[in-house]
């Protein structure tokens, strides 16, 4: 940290702009008058780049700064016909051209506040797609409260001292998404248990409720892997405790919930009462953990206990003292953990956070400083400690936080969700923008409320929702206290079947979900991806697409709710598998020479069914199902089925990654990631098995094998012998 601050002691005394490569395509750029005691060490990049040269003649996207009075700017020229992503989670179209988006972590219920352009969690960094499908990022390295507007060219105007801009060029959508997560960081890879079926409310009370709860999934059948505690379940609202009255066994919930093949997550907020005799309150105050007011007293808040405290996340022993708090917590059985309500905010406070002049007394290369600095970060600061101290608490599994608010580069501590949303068509559109604009700003594992937190959802919404539940990479239901029921069954039969397709649809696609996230944590490629990565040769016709989306690289899901959506070609199969699909209305949109295939996972009939989305596979891919479980406690990969989906060349190939599901030995090469190459030659289809990496032997005992190609099925059941199958037509 030391050679850092000498380094720009020196840049701030020359005064000068100041440009450098540092990455062969990667870009950065100084303001004068940059100080590194106001900015660094950056919460973004995972370490500090270093120089590898002057920046090239024809480099052509650059930062300029300026300032407007007490405001720092950076000003970026772009080129015409580009559009531009990302900006993180905020409400609006897909498309961020023509906007204007205030980074401020916000505790915004159902995005009431500046009409959600501006809610819990901050991103500043911008993707631009070019006509020709080069692309490219910009990085504003700030954590102070800035505005970013994107129109002729993209304005950023910081309420903090002058910050510099990173921007990375590249071929590509997926080079620009590498290189932005090779600064970042990756997401570790998550338990498989966190990418089943959740179910949630605000709150399950008493622990006989919780229980009841998963014993009615299990009854009707329906799959589900983690049940979730709100507020209620603690002591008048003390963190780390619980109610003596509604939770006097929290380890008896936890081992049912195990003995029934569930998980559990529990919530833990940042606000601490204030309150003596409480032993977290007099612990925390002993070791002066707390945020302090510009008078340097403990700053007091108003959250749900009433009369609160801050740990100060930006010092080291607060940190250490706020993890070490998880090792009781994590030994009564608990699987996870929620942190909410981490903007941070206070129902009394400005803006309903704190004030900006508080004081964070930082250390260990972070400043003390005040609040408007680290405001921003706050929650990520929160979710790191927690993730640490979880990890201390249970070294051989891997955590599982959930955050509401973050900012870029938190994906690595904690996965997120998009908040109090409502119940209501406009908030179920748009958690589809919402989400691929997460992927796109580095957060791969996010998905909204499904159902909507708030206001009781009619039962055609439910369906509508519930039926992409497949398709999030993160999927919970929620709801709001005083709404009517929000699970599966709440509303009654025909919904309920509506559900239970829907959760089977997600169970059959874990293999293929799972692998993935462990893609997105070797490559920082989001999981839920846009419209336009379907077809690079449409793509000034497809990147206008935001109801339609990707999943993975080899999935194309159009909802039933979807008005008109801007689809590849897609070919008419009638058989099981195979569905007729309406043609668009423009046929010559979005056509190519390969056409994409709608396909069937659990025998629905999505062509006569009015909610469950339809889902369109690749030509030329090749994608791994499950059985039919009724949580990942079953998860098994000795039986899969494999849809194979032939290109016009008739080869297709996919890959299936496998582990043990948590844990770490995968670290240590105990994994397999397989490969499948498909080849038709006259009347015969053959189908080769490779282990591409890892040292876990995995014997098929079963292998479903769909083939679709020339407006037919070929169907059989089969076993790898010598790592081949061959199909006779």
């Amino acid at each position: 940290m030391l050679i850092v601050l000498i380094s720009y002691l020196i840049l701030q005394a020359n005064g000068q702009e100041r440009s450098a490569l540092i990455k062969e395509n990667v870009a950065i750029f100084y303001p004068k008058d940059f100080s590194a005691e106001k900015h660094l060490p950056s919460f973004t990049l995972e370490e500090e780049p270093a120089e590898i040269g002057a920046l090239p003649n024809n480099w052509v996207i650059k930062a300029e700064f300026g300032s407007i009075g007490e405001k720092s700017t950076a000003y970026i020229r772009t080129e015409p016909n580009t559009d531009f992503y990302g900006t993180g989670e905020v409400t609006g179209d897909l498309i961020r051209n023509g906007t204007t988006r205030t980074l401020w972590n916000t505790d915004n219920w159902r995005y009431r506040k500046e009409r959600g352009q501006r809610l819990y969690q901050s991103h500043p960094w911008i993707l631009a797609v070019r006509d020709d499908g080069s692309a490219y990022g910009i990085i504003s390295d700030n954590t102070w409260r800035q505005e970013i507007s994107i129109g002729d060219g993209i304005s950023i105007i910081s309420d903090g001292p002058p910050f510099r801009v990173i921007i990375i060029e590249g071929s590509s959508t997926e080079e620009v998404m590498k290189e932005l997560t090779d600064l970042i960081g990756k997401m570790p890879l998550p338990p498989l248990w966190s990418l089943g079926f959740q179910q949630s409310r605000y709150s399950y009370f008493p622990q006989s409720r919780v229980n009841e709860i998963a014993d009615t999934f299990r009854i009707k059948k329906l799959p589900c892997d983690v049940i979730w505690m709100d507020i209620h379940y603690m002591d008048e609202y003390r963190v780390f405790t619980y109610s003596p009255k509604d939770f006097p066994h929290p380890e008896k919930v936890n081992q049912y919930l195990h003995d029934n093949g569930f998980k559990s997550i529990w919530m833990i907020d940042p606000g601490v009462k204030k309150e003596e005799g409480y032993s977290i309150y007099n612990s925390g105050t002993e070791q002066d953990v707390w945020v302090k007011d510009k008078e340097g007293n403990n700053y007091v808040g108003d959250v749900w206990p009433g009369a609160v405290v801050y740990p100060d996340f930006t010092q080291p022993k607060t940190a250490k003292w706020w993890g070490d708090l998880y090792k009781d917590f994590m030994a009564t059985g608990i699987d996870g953990v929620w942190n909410d309500m981490n903007e941070p905010s206070d129902f009394d406070g400005p803006d309903g956070s704190m004030p900006i002049d508080n004081i964070h007394m930082g250390g260990d290369g972070i400043q003390k400083d005040i609040h408007a600095r680290y405001h921003n970060v706050y929650g990520m600061l929160m979710v790191k400690a927690s993730r640490e101290g979880i990890q201390k608490a249970n070294p051989d599994k891997r955590p599982f936080v959930l955050t509401r608010s973050n900012f870029l580069g938190g994906h690595k501590y904690a996965a997120t969700w998009t908040g109090d949303n409502e119940s209501s068509m406009e908030h179920l559109r748009v958690s589809i923008p919402m989400s691929i604009n997460l992927g796109l700003s580095g957060q791969p594992f996010s998905g909204p409320d499904i159902g909507g937190f708030s206001i009781n959802p009619t039962p055609e919404l439910y369906a509508h929702w519930i039926a992409m539940t497949p398709f999030y990479p993160f999927a919970r239901v929620h709801s709001e206290v005083g709404t009517v029921g929000h699970e599966p069954w709440a509303f009654g039969k025909e919904i309920e079947d509506v559900a239970r397709t829907a959760l089977e649809r997600r169970y059959r696609l874990l293999p293929y979900i799972y692998t993935l996230f462990r893609e997105a944590s070797v490559t920082g490629m989001p999981v839920m991806r846009p419209a336009f990565l379907a077809d690079i040769e449409e793509l000034t016709f497809m990147r206008k697409e935001q109801e339609a989306f990707m999943l993975g690289g080899d999935l194309f899901i159009v909802p039933k709710w979807s008005e008109q959506p801007m689809t590849p070609g897609w070919e008419e199969e009638d058989s099981q598998i195979g569905e007729d699909i309406v043609e668009p209305e423009e046929p010559d949109k979005g056509k190519t020479a390969l056409q994409w295939r709608s396909i069937s996972i659990v025998g629905e009939d999505s062509r006569n069914d009015p909610y469950q989305p339809d889902i369109l596979i690749r030509p030329g891919a090749i994608l791994p199902l499950g059985n039919l479980i009724q949580s990942t406690a079953d998860y098994s990969v000795d039986d899969i089925s494999l849809i194979v989906s032939l290109d016009e060349n008739n080869k297709a190939s996919g890959v299936l990654y496998h582990d043990a599901g948590d844990g770490y030995d995968y670290k240590n090469g105990e994994y397999a990631l397989i490969s499948f190459e498909a080849e038709k030659n006259g009347n015969t289809i053959e189908i080769k098995k490779s282990t591409i990496e890892g040292n876990m032997n995995i014997e098929f005992k079963n292998v479903n094998i769909n083939v679709v190609f020339d407006n037919e099925i070929v169907n059989g059941n089969y076993k790898f012998s010598r790592e081949v199958i061959k199909m006779k037509l």
